[in-house]
Parts: C-alpha cells; sequence; structure tokens
C-alpha cells in the first residue's frame, strides 16, 4: 500500500509525539521521515526503529553533553536531538568536520545536513564507516548500506554528488513498520469519555444546557 507524502510526515509526527519526543522534534521528524521517503528511502523504517529504542524515556542521557567536539551524549546520541542541534550550529561546518559519536539509526540526521547544505548553499557529507551521503540540500547520492549505529560519525562541507537517488511522490513503507508508527501515534489520541460518546458523531443528542 502508498501512502502521499503528506500522510507520512503526519503520522511520523505524531508517532514521535507519542514516543514521548516534544512538539518541536516530533515536527522535525515528520519533515526528516518525509524527506527520506520523497528520495526512496525508507524513512518510516528508520523512525520505527528509533522510536522503539524508547530513547524518549530518559531523553536527557541521549542528548548532547555539549557543544565540544566530539559531539557525544551520556548514552547512545539521539539523531533527532543532534539532528536539531546540527541545524541550529550548521555554520560550525566552515570550519571543518563536525565529530560525533555513539550516533543511533544514522540515517536520520542526513535531512538535518540537507537543511545545512542548504543553509550553507553547498554540498554536505555525512559519513561512517564504508557508509557516506552527500547532499546538496535537494539532491541525495549514498555509497553503501547506512548502519544501524554510528560508532564514529563525520558531518563535513563538501563532497561529491554522483547519480542522485530518484524522486518519489508516494511513500511504500513495511505495513509491519508503520504499524509501529500507527501504535505511537494512537498514544496521542484522548480517550473516549462518557460524554465523548454521547455526543459523538450522528448522535442526536446535544450539549446545549
Amino acid at each position: 500500500m502508498t501512502f502521499s507524502l503528506n500522510e507520512v510526515e503526519a503520522l511520523a509526527k505524531r508517532a514521535t509525539r507519542g514516543a514521548g519526543y516534544p512538539w518541536g522534534l516530533a515536527e522535525e521528524a515528520g519533515k526528516a521521515t518525509r524527506w527520506l521517503c520523497a528520495r526512496g528511502l525508507d524513512g518510516t523504517g528508520e523512525l520505527a526503529k528509533l522510536l522503539e529504542m524508547n530513547l524518549a524515556s530518559a531523553l536527557e542521557t541521549h542528548a548532547l553533553r555539549d557543544l565540544r567536539a566530539p559531539w557525544q551524549a551520556s548514552e547512545v546520541l539521539c539523531p533527532l536531538l543532534a539532528g536539531a542541534a546540527l541545524s541550529d550550529h550548521a555554520g560550525t561546518l566552515a570550519h571543518g568536520p563536525l565529530r560525533m559519536q555513539q550516533v543511533a539509526r544514522p540515517l536520520v540526521m542526513v535531512p538535518f545536513a540537507a537543511a545545512a547544505a542548504r543553509q550553507a548553499r553547498s554540498l554536505v557529507t555525512v559519513s561512517s564507516g564504508n557508509w557516506s551521503a552527500v547532499t546538496d540540500g535537494t539532491d541525495l547520492s549514498l555509497s553503501g548500506p547506512a548502519p544501524r549505529n554510528a560508532d564514529a560519525l563525520s558531518v563535513e562541507s563538501g563532497g561529491r554528488l554522483a547519480v542522485p537517488a530518484p524522486r518519489r511522490s508516494r511513500a511504500v513503507p513495511d505495513p509491519a513498520h508503520w504499524a509501529v508508527l500507527n501504535r505511537f501515534a494512537h498514544r496521542t489520541y484522548a480517550p473516549a469519555t462518557e460524554e465523548s460518546r454521547r455526543l459523538g458523531a450522528g448522535s442526536a443528542a446535544s450539549d446545549n444546557d
């Protein structure tokens, strides 16, 4: 089954909020998931696997200790938090590579690197081991499979944009991953009360006293 990118973004946002992240980060997660899916990547799968790590239950241990290099957290570094920090400090790439350690689901960092590339109007490369992603903010080229977790991650200006990934207008998520996002999203829905059920759609009752 396919879904529009608008549907992907909306569900990803709500799922991230349901997993315990603040609404601001949830909005960024929605945009990042959409960006990946628009380039034919498994953005919904990456987000589902990230949310299942339950990092939001102790988010302070997965946030940057400080902005001194290398960027790291007390435990594994959350790519949503690191990505948001990268967006806020994209100018640091002009002074050399930005190093990070122990980054979960590093592919999630790529849309944030794309935002940095748009700000700098230059190419930005994200790499770890044999994997690299090069983007100018719009197009993306990949080399090698993205690791599940990156012991060491580098984000730097420059690179070579090879054959860009084809753009997509719809996503084809794995049903299991889509179900995971729906499960988290349902946590944001207010439980029905007797009053809301009584005044539900199609009810003849009135709420006027």
